[in-house]
């Protein structure tokens, strides 16, 4: 099964891999990021839809999915990705441009782009799609010092729930993928030495990107009357399971 993809945050990461195994599969897909030279070069060479965007301006993100709409008729998936962390402090130590920052992009991108999505496939014929949200380990458990990311992804949880009970009435699947280590530049510095619970610093094991992509396409290739809500794909050693 193929169809028409829209990946956001498709510049780097776990973005870039994502488009890469839809874009080997068949799909017809649009790289979503702020940097077309990054999409540019997530594409390979690839006809994929470039589509320049930055996802915390409402307006942009309208434009792009416009463009999708003039350009396909219709989406079949949105894997709602891009997001960004700040760096671990006290909450009396994070810099309220961080806080905003982070709301910016995790909640009110995901927002946007989710908003515009949903539009479109209940607005097309036949209607339906499916919206997979990028959580992460921490809509579950916070890592120390990370309120701003952890507030975040409770949200997009909130978010995915809620789309996944109003989207039942347009043949809209939506479900959350929850993603622990993969080795992104976010989760580079794990294998080093990250922060835990107890207050000890420790190393903590990673997986390819190439894993997480795999299980996407997998997701988007179920028929729309399945839904995954919830799924959670990590490093199997890390101390997110147990005491640790």
């Amino acid at each position: 099964m193929s169809g028409r993809a829209l990946i956001t945050g498709a510049g780097s990461g776990i973005g870039r891999a994502t488009a890469r195994a839809f874009l080997a599969a068949g799909w017809q897909v649009a790289l979503l990021g702020r940097r077309a030279e990054a999409l540019q070069e997530t594409a390979q060479g690839a006809a994929a839809l470039i589509l320049p965007c930055d996802v915390t301006d409402p307006a942009q993100v309208e434009a792009a999915f416009s463009r999708v709409q003039a350009d396909w008729d219709g989406l079949d998936l949105l894997f709602n990705n891009a997001g960004i962390s700040a760096r671990a402090a006290l909450i009396d130590e994070i810099p309220i441009a961080d806080w905003l920052a982070v709301n910016a992009t995790n909640i009110n991108g995901m927002f946007f782009c989710a908003r515009a999505a949903f539009g479109l496939m209940r607005r097309q014929i036949p209607q339906g799609g499916r919206i997979i949200n990028n959580g992460s380990i921490s809509a579950h458990v916070p890592r120390p010092g990370s309120a701003p990311y952890t507030m975040s992804k409770h949200a997009v949880t909130g978010l995915t729930r809620t789309l996944a009970l109003d989207g039942r009435a347009f043949n809209i699947a939506c479900g959350q993928i929850d993603i622990g280590n993969a080795l992104t530049e976010m989760a580079a510095g794990f294998s080093a030495g990250a922060a835990q619970a107890d207050g000890s610093v420790r190393p903590e094991p990673v997986i390819e990107v190439g894993e997480v992509a795999a299980v996407v396409l997998h997701l988007a290739q179920m028929p729309l009357s399945v839904n995954v809500p919830f799924m959670t794909i990590m490093a199997r050693d890390m101390p997110y399971i147990g005491r640790g």
